[in-house]
């Protein structure tokens, strides 16, 4: 295939995936807090290595974790990365038990030289993610049952980015995404009563519509020709979310028009934090590559409202604490021009992270583990990564809903000579 088939491609199912993109990835009943799911912009790749990238600076991957890493593209070759990925879920809580699956695109990123020491890079990537569905008796003080009550919601916020970088000096490079946000968050739940036909369900829906920025610097330092050290640094400001709530009721069973409440617009009252990340690497020889990683993310200090009633008390409302993550991975490739198992890249890494969504006084924690394989394709420079990650999920000190995921991940990374000119002869 062509490469501009091959971007042709790109774009189709890129427009295709607007919109749903967050809505078929990660299902969790704790994304009902909140905006859902915070990803990291971590790519197949990254996600093999534990999540790490706010250091990783490669001239055949695109790393949105950090901006500056687009100067150090080829200047004659167009990268473009589209990343999918298939979760298994199980979920555990005190009397009950269940699991569930879902899947779909991760990501879409293209990368391209704006010049010998320049580049830039778009792409459609996740920020949060929404998906859950679960459901329960309802009871009262004397055991009785006074119905069922189930909880569901799908969504999430998207990013259309723009990113761009430079090297105004060797060794130093600097850069910026702006992104345009978009997504609407959907929370419902349903009360159906014993003994009677009501069923009623009030639906929450947060719908964003945002710009974001992103800002990144790494410096790059080599020992001996074959030791090459790299520090980055990301960092984006808090600001307000620009968009729109609200809430509804619906008798399901009744001739009544919907009933809406709270109705309100999220400028100063839905907000994102201010985000901080570093990162140190090493790589050795063009082999060997190991990065450590830390962000950082001031939730507790980011408002979120919720929806009130005609009376002023909150009908839904979640509180933050700011959220955390220790990251750690590894690659090795034996020989570039070795055998197929030796031009074959080896990763693994794993991570630790304290969420920024609390349930009560308990705080939502995770650590993961993951392992991947880079297989290069025969006669071009694509590259198929294929992943495998395990994550723990679970509110402490309180032990509440226990979760354990498995994730098969897949990411296509074509590399192109785009701007190869054919000498005449």
């Amino acid at each position: 295939m062509s490469f501009y088939k091959k971007l042709f491609v790109a774009i189709a199912v890129a427009i295709t995936a607007i919109g749903n993109l967050a809505a078929q990835n990660q299902q969790s009943p704790y994304s009902r807090y909140g905006y859902g799911m915070v990803g990291d912009y971590a790519t197949s790749v990254q996600r093999n290595m534990g999540g790490v990238g706010i250091a990783m600076s490669d001239s055949r991957q695109i790393n949105v974790m950090n901006p500056a890493s687009y100067a150090g593209t080829d200047s004659t070759t167009l990268i473009w990365d589209i990343g999918m990925d298939v979760t298994q879920l199980w979920s555990k809580e005190p009397g009950a038990s269940g699991k569930s699956f879902g899947g779909g695109l991760d990501y879409m990123t293209l990368q391209f030289p704006l010049g010998k020491y320049m580049g830039g890079s778009i792409g459609l990537v996740p920020f949060t993610t929404v998906g859950y569905s679960f459901g329960s008796d309802v009871k009262d003080k004397d055991n009785n049952s006074l119905g069922t009550k189930s909880s569901s919601g799908f969504g999430g916020i998207n990013e259309i980015y723009v990113g761009v970088a430079g090297r105004p000096f060797k060794g130093f490079t600097i850069g910026a995404n702006i992104a345009y946000q978009f997504g609407t968050i959907v929370n419902d739940t349903y009360l159906i009563s014993s003994g009677s036909s009501s069923e009623t369900l009030f639906e929450h829906v947060i719908q964003v519509r945002d710009w974001n920025l992103q800002l990144g610097v790494q410096y790059t330092k080599e020992f001996q020709a074959k030791h090459r050290f790299t520090v980055g640094a990301t960092y984006s400001p808090r600001k307000n979310f620009h968009g729109k709530t609200w809430g509804v009721y619906y008798d399901i069973n009744a001739d009544e028009q919907p009933d809406t409440v709270g109705y309100s617009r999220l400028k100063g009252g839905y907000e994102k934090p201010e985000s901080y990340g570093v990162g140190l690497n090493y790589t050795f020889d063009r082999k060997f590559m190991v990065e450590g990683d830390f962000t950082y993310q001031k939730w507790a200090d980011a408002k979120f409202e919720g929806i009130r009633n005609e009376n002023g008390d909150y009908i839904t409302q979640s509180r933050f604490d700011n959220r955390w993550k220790v990251a750690l991975g590894m690659q090795y490739t034996p020989k570039e021009r070795g055998n197929y198992l030796q031009r074959m890249t080896y990763r693994i890494g794993g991570n630790y992270t304290r969420d920024y969504i609390m349930i009560g006084d308990n705080h939502l924690k995770e650590y993961g583990a993951s392992i991947g394989f880079g297989f290069p394709t025969l006669g071009s420079k694509t590259v198929i990564n294929l992943g495998f990650e395990y994550k723990h999920r679970q509110a402490s000190p309180q032990n509440l809903v226990s979760e354990d995921y498995f994730n098969i991940t897949l990411g296509i990374n074509f590399n192109e000579f785009a701007f190869w000119k054919d000498k005449i002869r």
